[in-house]
């Protein structure tokens, strides 16, 4: 699959150029020439105003912002390029970890679990191949967070979606679904999706077994991730922010 080995080294080249959140654990001091990358979910205040929480729980209040014109929305993952001014305070915000001024903010796609629609689960939902790699897809702040590459024409949109074939007996068994819609492969293609996992069965407190099967160019692949609905017991389990570069401008 020529392209999308292409698209890896140029993804490889990338990827020594930027900061990682991990390193924000150096609380001496701050830059203004340092810039960190990470998805999060956002939670709006009312109006244009809200903050960030990371999937290690950590929250971002945007003390400043160049996109001013954002409309935040309840629920909604998103990739953010953020410098962090200061610590926050207990005092006066809160308890935000820290101060920020955001540098960029980009909606990820952000979708529940899909009906099961049985018979027509191949037809609706799709059996297209994607390339998911080991460290790109994770379950943080309560969702199942996917980065992926697959063949890309630019011509339709494809759809990607996530079922739950047998919710009574196996509700934790899930499948990543994508349509291309006969999208002709032109090039590589990476696209972003986190699916919202509030409708699984409550753990009660125990840490289970998901697992999500994906059809991938060598067949089919599964991952096994750990899932809490106390997600306070999964901080930290997130194996990539997601800095990653993504290019398939129409998804849904």
């Amino acid at each position: 699959m020529k392209t999308i080995r292409t698209f890896l080294l140029i993804l490889g080249v990338f990827l020594t150029t930027v900061t990682f959140p991990s390193c924000m654990d150096d609380e001496s001091s701050y830059s203004l020439g340092d810039i960190y990358i990470a998805i999060a979910t956002v939670i709006p205040e009312g109006g244009d105003v809200y903050y960030l929480r990371l999937d290690n729980g950590e929250t971002l209040w945007p003390a400043a912002t160049s996109y001013p014109e954002y409309i935040p929305k309840n629920g909604q993952r998103a990739l953010v390029n953020f410098t962090i001014l200061g610590d926050s305070t207990q005092s006066n915000l809160g308890g935000f970890a820290y101060y920020i001024k955001v540098n960029a903010i980009h909606d990820i796609l952000t979708k529940p679990i899909a009906p099961d629609l049985e018979a027509e689960n191949d037809s609706i939902y799709g059996t297209d191949p994607v390339e998911i790699g080991s460290d790109n897809i994770w379950v943080g702040d309560g969702y199942l967070n996917v980065y992926f590459l697959t063949n890309w024409g630019g011509k339709t949109a494809h759809y990607v979606n996530l079922i739950q074939p047998d919710a009574e007996n196996n509700p934790y068994a899930l499948e990543f679904r994508h349509n291309a819609y006969d999208d002709p492969a032109y090039t590589s293609g990476a696209g972003r999706v986190a699916f919202n996992l509030s409708s699984l069965p409550d753990t009660e407190g125990e840490t289970v077994d998901l697992t999500i099967k994906v059809t991938t160019f060598e067949g089919e692949k599964e991952f096994k991730l750990k899932y809490n609905t106390d997600k306070t017991q999964l901080t930290g389990s997130a194996s990539n922010y997601g800095d990653d570069l993504s290019n398939i401008t129409d998804l849904k």
